[in-house]
């Protein structure tokens, strides 16, 4: 027998039901936007730099006869984990300095502006940097185990230099010279010594214009940056010199990138497949004559030189890559 207390507890029932459904929905569209932003947050495009460091570094092990397929793959996450550490740690303390509220931000620097924006919470960010830095400080410890004490002065490095950046070393205008070891010298033999279990000149030798290239990378980088930089108490190159003698650095550093490569080949340290890597020099000169000419221009005029210089930083070193990739096909 039906009664109306046992309909009106059926409707009850589907009411909260379909209330438990719709509450649920929120929370995932919530759940869903919010890994959408921390995601962001780590500026996904920013990471390739890794990508390529990475692949340089084993390309070397390669050339020299040595290759783990899982070791490649934990020191690439590892390296992408330390990055993107490294770049939302510096939009957290950035955001705390009060930087982020003032810096243009333009597709290639500026921080990701989730902060500034009030789209996370400082602590969520924090939190996304500390974890990151932390899974990658875990991988960091197998391969201690694994290979040994060597790799340790780079571990200290980076992880002292990726949570200090923005307090301290941004401040005493070291900032270009740890992004290029950072994010350059120091991955690509990090990268070499865990294939290897050792390292070499060649391998040092052949970082270098990576290291440069990333030197590169930051200081023009910079140009944008120069007011908000300078009110916060940080010091940078071009702070430093002025945009004028800035761009005449750019010039010098360029110019020492391929002088490099050239060298590294002429004195048999790197392959001569290496010199694939010249092949970005028009595009390296059409960035320089830009900074030269437009050092002093609008941010949006000066995009073209931001970009131009990005693809150099990423394409030079992805030749150089191929280049020992292609000698050892060659060697056999």
């Amino acid at each position: 027998m039906v009664t109306w207390d046992g309909i009106l507890d059926r409707r009850g029932g589907i009411h909260y039901m379909f209330w438990g459904v719709f509450n649920g929905g929120l929370a995932m569209n919530v759940m869903i936007r919010t890994v959408k932003l921390l995601f962001l947050e780590v500026r996904p495009h920013f990471l390739l730099l890794s990508v390529v460091l990475s692949c340089l570094g084993t390309s070397m092990a390669w050339y020299d006869g040595y290759f783990n397929l899982c070791f490649f793959i934990l020191a690439f996450v590892g390296l992408l984990l330390i990055h993107a550490s490294c770049n939302v740690l510096n939009d957290y303390f950035d955001y705390r300095s009060g930087i982020d509220k003032e810096t243009v931000r333009t597709p290639f620097s500026g921080g990701s502006g989730l902060l500034a924006e009030q789209a996370l919470t400082p602590q969520s960010v924090y939190l996304l940097g500390v974890v990151c830095f932390g899974i990658a400080s875990g991988i960091g410890l197998f391969f201690l185990t694994v290979r040994g004490l060597a790799l340790l002065p780079i571990l200290i490095v980076a992880g002292l230099s990726t949570y200090f950046y923005s307090t301290h070393i941004a401040r005493l205008m070291l900032g270009e010279v740890f992004a290029g070891l950072n994010l350059g010298i120091l991955p690509v033999l990090a990268t070499y010594f865990v294939q290897t279990g050792s390292y070499s000149w060649g391998a040092f030798v052949g970082a270098l214009p990576s290291g440069l290239l990333t030197y590169n990378l930051l200081l023009v980088n910079e140009f944008p940056d120069v007011g908000p930089d300078s009110s916060a108490g940080r010091r940078n190159m071009v702070i430093a010199l002025g945009k004028r003698g800035a761009s005449v650095l750019y010039l010098i550093t360029t110019g020492l990138i391929y002088l490099c490569i050239i060298l590294g080949v002429h004195f048999e340290v790197m392959p001569i497949g290496s010199l694939l890597g010249l092949l970005t020099m028009p595009i390296a000169w059409q960035a320089v004559r830009g900074a030269l000419s437009a050092f002093d221009a609008r941010n949006e005029e000066f995009l073209p030189v931001m970009g131009s210089n990005v693809a150099v930083v990423l394409v030079t070193q992805a030749l150089i890559a191929v280049g020992y990739v292609l000698q050892r096909g060659l060697l056999g």
